[in-house]
């Protein structure tokens, strides 16, 4: 066991970080960025995102919150679940690290968008239309990269589960819903390469298993020495 940190600790630490990225994706992903972008109008989005640059701009900031507590949940996870297995809870730290670089690459789509709306003298020369479509392409190669991303990320919870599985101080129930829960995040965003026409709308449920881990890190977790002890 780690000497600096104990187990509760870190279960503690990974559940805040967790807790945290259920506050700060929804708003950025699924309410800030959506009402701004229509991804079939590309003017309408520069607009959007010009007129109202604050909130944009909010987004971007709520993302790069996500992405401090990702690195954090990694460090925090590969201490819990280290007695299990040192090399096994190391790689699967890498593979959720390896996801977070893929996420902050495609973040950097977001600033370019950023630096348009402030406008330059370089593009000058450019229509207001070809800026606008340029602004649109970034969006969406942020989308596509992110999704790519969450490919990898699908992969670690896949890694995780199989260490909550052999963890004897975690309920196995958390191993396959976590296992449950990364075959969704692969299949569901697979399909935008793959095969953009299946409906994978159940991969919604699935996600599920994210978290009432989360919530028995926060809740059980903490005790996860004294269970061991009892």
């Amino acid at each position: 066991m780690n000497k600096d940190i104990s187990l509760s600790k870190s279960a503690i630490i990974a559940g805040i970080g967790l807790l945290m990225m259920t506050l700060t994706v929804p708003f950025a992903e699924f309410k800030i960025i959506p009402d701004l972008v229509n991804p079939n109008n590309a003017l309408e989005t520069a607009s959007n995102i010009t007129n109202n640059s604050f909130l944009f701009n909010v987004a971007i900031f709520l993302i790069f919150i996500t992405i401090v507590a990702d690195i954090v949940v990694a460090w925090a996870l590969y201490i819990f679940l280290k007695p299990v297995s040192k090399n096994l809870s190391l790689l699967t730290a890498w593979f959720r690290l390896l996801y977070t670089g893929v996420y902050l690459v495609s973040v950097t789509n977001l600033i370019k968008v950023f630096a348009l709306t402030k406008g330059s003298s370089y593009f000058i020369s450019n229509s207001q239309e070809q800026i606008s479509e340029l602004m649109l392409f970034y969006i969406k190669s942020y989308k596509y990269e992110w999704f790519f991303g969450l490919v990898l990320f699908g992969l670690y919870l896949i890694l995780l589960g199989f260490l909550v599985l052999k963890a004897g101080y975690i309920p196995k129930i958390m191993g396959w819903l976590l296992i449950i829960a990364g075959l969704g995040y692969v299949v569901g965003h697979l399909k935008v390469f793959l095969y953009p026409d299946f409906n994978t709308s159940f991969t919604v449920v699935t996600a599920l298993g994210e978290l009432v881990f989360m919530l028995w890190l926060l809740i059980k977790g903490s005790r996860t020495e004294e269970l061991q002890i009892g």
